[in-house]
């Protein structure tokens, strides 16, 4: 299904089952596929299981000038698939850059979000960042429109991927004009403090300091680019959080390496 959001742009939803609804956001470079193994899981036991394709992303909609995309256009786009869908008692589920754009949702929505379940992501602007980010976003600014987004993803896990699987990651993406999303994630980053992104980001950051709902934070024990340490962090940071779970023999997409393990954190949470 879609939804139309901003700019007339249609969104691409999976959207299955029924009962409470359970939102899961991707981040980059991938889409809803991400979820497709932990989808069936929360389905199977009642949940209702609603993951979108950000704009640029999937089979939603991708304008191709990369200066569309910005931290605000995104976060107002989930605000309308939320508002078209009618959704509330919502637990969130958000993986890398939908990280920024779901916390700062719920922060902004408190009353429409129940629980949050946050995997290898960042919030909060102005910090250095890691060397190894900076060398993927030299590596982006290098190779433009020629990045391979199936490429980025295998480069993030521990066991690879199969060549059915890597397709499906290169097929969103068939020409360099629709990777547009792609090659402007990084440049919304707030690496420097004074970055327009470093002071929305640290706003949300500041918020989930009072963030007394349930919390469960969960992490890929070999993600090079986002390490466990930034998991205990978030579990300091966020006062409803408990201990976080570290998925050995999991990198930064660990939906991929340990799609299991993942989705029985989340039902042990939910439950």
């Amino acid at each position: 299904m879609s939804v139309t959001v901003l700019d007339g742009l249609r969104m691409h939803v999976v959207d299955e089952g029924e009962g409470a609804p359970v939102l899961l956001l991707h981040g980059e470079p991938t889409s809803s596929y991400l979820w497709r193994n932990v989808i069936p899981p929360l389905v199977a036991i009642g949940y209702r299981a609603i993951a979108p394709d950000l704009i640029g992303f999937g089979r939603s909609d991708k304008p191709e000038d990369v200066g569309w995309y910005s931290y605000d256009r995104h976060v107002a786009s989930i605000e309308q698939l939320v508002g078209a869908l009618g959704l509330d008692g919502i637990t969130l589920v958000v993986h890398d850059w939908g990280g920024p754009i779901g916390l700062r949702f719920a922060v902004e929505h408190e009353e429409l979000v129940d629980r949050l379940v946050i995997l290898d992501t960042g919030i909060g602007g102005g910090r250095p960042p890691s060397e190894m980010w900076l060398r993927f976003r030299e590596t982006v600014r290098r190779l433009g429109s020629a990045i391979e987004p199936a490429r980025l993803v295998e480069s993030g896990t521990v066991d690879g991927l199969s060549d059915e699987v890597r397709a499906a990651y290169s097929a969103p993406f068939p020409t360099p004009a629709s990777k547009a999303g792609v090659l402007a994630f990084p440049e919304l980053v707030p690496a420097e403090p004074d970055h327009p992104n470093a002071a929305p980001m640290n706003r949300v950051r500041d918020a989930l300091r009072s963030w007394r709902k349930p919390a469960l934070v969960v992490w890929g024990a070999e993600d090079a680019a986002l390490p466990p340490t930034l998991a205990h962090g978030f579990a300091d940071l966020i006062p409803g959080a408990g201990e976080p779970v570290v998925v050995d023999r999991a990198g930064h997409f660990l939906q991929e390496d340990r799609p299991d393990e993942v989705a029985a954190a989340i039902l042990r949470f939910l439950a």
